[in-house]
């Protein structure tokens, strides 16, 4: 046997691997070692299992079970929170659906009886009451600006036609 076969076995031997391996083939040492049939593919995978679990005090290990613990307890109450607010927001939106319901109805019911009660005064036609509604349309507030005209004369004329109608 030469050196580098010794070498390989003492390894071998060291990593409780007591498999004999025939290094003898054609070509000499450069001959590689025939891969494993049904252990792991990386070779250095089981070395390092078993350094965590023989590595791993007891204080680290019930560490761990104990944060996994923490995580799953936190990780249910987020999904508790969670399902509360959902339903929450659920509650709320048709809550809101409901309130806009009645107030879009209120608005329409509002609308069509002020569109009413304005198309009877538009269509009234009673003799002497036009400059009253002219006048209903006119505001009589006076509006003191720089930019605007001065229509106050305007403004008595149409107030003095409202009270004391034209005669003819």
């Amino acid at each position: 046997m030469t050196s580098s076969q010794d070498k390989i076995r003492i390894k071998n031997e060291q990593n409780h691997d007591f498999v004999e391996e025939d290094w003898n083939g054609i070509g000499g040492g450069d001959q590689q070692p025939p891969a494993e049939e049904n252990g792991p593919q990386d070779t250095y995978s089981a070395i390092r299992s078993a350094d965590t679990e023989q590595g791993e005090p007891e204080k680290i290990r019930q560490w761990r079970i104990e944060f996994e613990a923490k995580i799953a307890e936190k990780d249910e109450a987020e999904a508790k929170a969670i399902n509360e607010w959902r339903e929450s927001a659920k509650h709320e939106l048709e809550t809101w659906a409901k309130n806009h319901e009645e107030q879009m109805a209120k608005n329409k019911t509002g609308n069509r009886e002020t569109q009413e009660a304005f198309i009877r005064e538009r269509d009234e036609s009673l003799p002497g009451g036009e400059w009253e509604r002219v006048a209903r349309l006119c505001d009589f507030n006076p509006k003191t600006g720089k930019q605007t005209k001065d229509v106050s004369r305007m403004r008595s004329i149409l107030f003095r036609l409202k009270t004391e109608p034209l005669v003819r």
